[in-house]
């Protein structure tokens, strides 16, 4: 049986440079920042995180799927964007998923760090007042419960799949879908990822750590705004920050039966392991995992037109990205665009967020800028610092590493 093509039908994501995508849009193209104070919780004295990228609250607004009653049960964060996004994806393209395509619905939509805060919030109340948690703090912090709630509301009956890959979730959860596709498990499938990890151990744990971003002893302070700045000679870390994305896939033959628009299509992809080191990235699995990505496309490193890069703003994590840019690319290395440095790490939910920015300047034929960039003599890059640029973009690769060297690579082609 010849291979399935994955395409892409809708997306929708949330950051912290707003809920509604095409506002992102035009504050991602405009080179502006999400970036701001942390106010999720009340910092303590000498907490040493000051600065995250966060989501509006929409908390208590209606939107399909939750109501504002349905809200209080499902108190996490997650719940409440995973299933705008989803609505919104669905709409985005036209569909509803009824009881004939139910069962060819699959959802991999996913997470990385999950309902945390409502075990802590549970735990705290518990410790504090000696009272039991409320009956929904488990499945609140059930970390398939996300794709579960998704496929209670959407009615999709398909397979579901929690794919986490630690900060690649978001990518991965599309490339699981496309298998999914290819072995004709399914003909529709919901994608995508969701995390909102600004929850004290979370970001705390990251200092302690030395990931994410720290002033340097004895500079006058930078606006948060600053702070986030990949492949720059001064990185210092990443930003924590929230966000989703959802992406509809859909086998190409059932598109093209349903008379469905296609938006992209997901030409080639791949995944390896590190099996290195429990956060440092690995140079030769990394390379093979773009190389491998590139040449499932059926093309050649050369027809790549722009690269959306991981690229968390860490000083080993850059370079190795880079390095193994190179290594596939040699001196031909095609634009590189860093969409962190403008909404910071949203951990599993960044390479979703990403994605759907690659195929949006895909679409429309242009590439928002990476912002804050200082050169560096050891990466000999072009990040797109001077603004957004036009480019016409037939195929781009999408890069996404997490901890654990999980590695996820995509190139998506343009469609007519």
């Amino acid at each position: 049986m010849a291979r399935r093509d994955a395409v892409i039908l809708g997306y929708d994501a949330v950051s912290p440079l707003g809920c509604d995508l095409a506002r992102q849009w035009r504050r991602a193209l405009a080179g502006e920042s999400g970036i701001g104070p942390l106010t999720r919780f009340l910092l303590p004295p000498g907490f040493p995180v000051t600065i995250a990228g966060e989501v509006e609250d929409i908390t208590g607004e209606s939107f399909p799927f939750l109501s504002a009653r349905h809200q209080a049960a499902w108190s996490s964060p997650v719940f409440r964007y995973s299933l705008l996004t989803v609505a919104r994806a669905l709409a985005s393209c036209g569909l509803e998923i009824t009881a004939e395509l139910a069962p060819r619905t699959a959802v991999t939509y996913s997470t990385a760090i999950g309902g945390l805060d409502a075990v802590l919030a549970a735990d705290r109340r518990l410790q504090k007042d000696n009272r039991l948690p409320p009956p929904y703090t488990n499945p609140n912090s059930c970390i398939n419960m996300i794709g579960g709630k998704i496929a209670i509301e959407t009615g999709a009956t398909g397979p579901i799949i929690t794919t986490i890959t630690a900060c690649a979730t978001g990518l991965t959860s599309m490339l699981v879908g496309a298998m999914l596709l290819a072995e004709n498990r399914a003909d529709l499938v919901i994608c995508g990822a969701v995390d909102f990890p600004l929850v004290e151990p979370i970001v705390a744990g990251f200092h302690t750590m030395n990931g994410v971003y720290h002033p340097k002893e004895g500079s006058p302070p930078e606006p948060p705004q600053r702070a986030s700045r990949p492949f720059s000679s001064d990185r210092r870390g990443f930003v924590v920050s929230e966000g989703a994305g959802a992406v509809i896939l859909a086998a190409g033959d059932f598109a093209a039966a349903h008379g469905l628009p296609v938006r992209a299509r997901l030409a080639g992809w791949s995944m390896t392991s590190d099996a290195h080191h429990f956060v440092a990235p690995h140079l030769p699995t990394v390379t093979r995992c773009i190389a491998e990505a590139i040449a499932d496309a059926g093309i050649a490193p050369g027809d790549v037109a722009a690269i959306n890069a991981h690229a968390a703003s860490t000083r080993v994590g850059d370079l190795t990205e880079y390095q193994a840019l190179r290594q596939v690319f040699g001196d031909r290395l095609p634009p590189v665009s860093a969409n962190k440095s403008l909404f910071g790490h949203a951990m599993g939910a960044s390479s979703a967020i990403e994605t759907i920015f690659a195929l949006r300047g895909q679409e429309e034929g242009i590439l928002p800028p990476t912002i804050n960039y200082q050169s560096d003599a050891e990466i000999d890059i072009d990040c797109v610092a001077a603004g957004s640029r036009p480019l016409d973009q037939e195929f781009v690769l999408k890069n996404s590493f997490g901890f654990g060297g999980c590695n996820a690579c995509a190139v998506f082609a343009r469609c007519p």
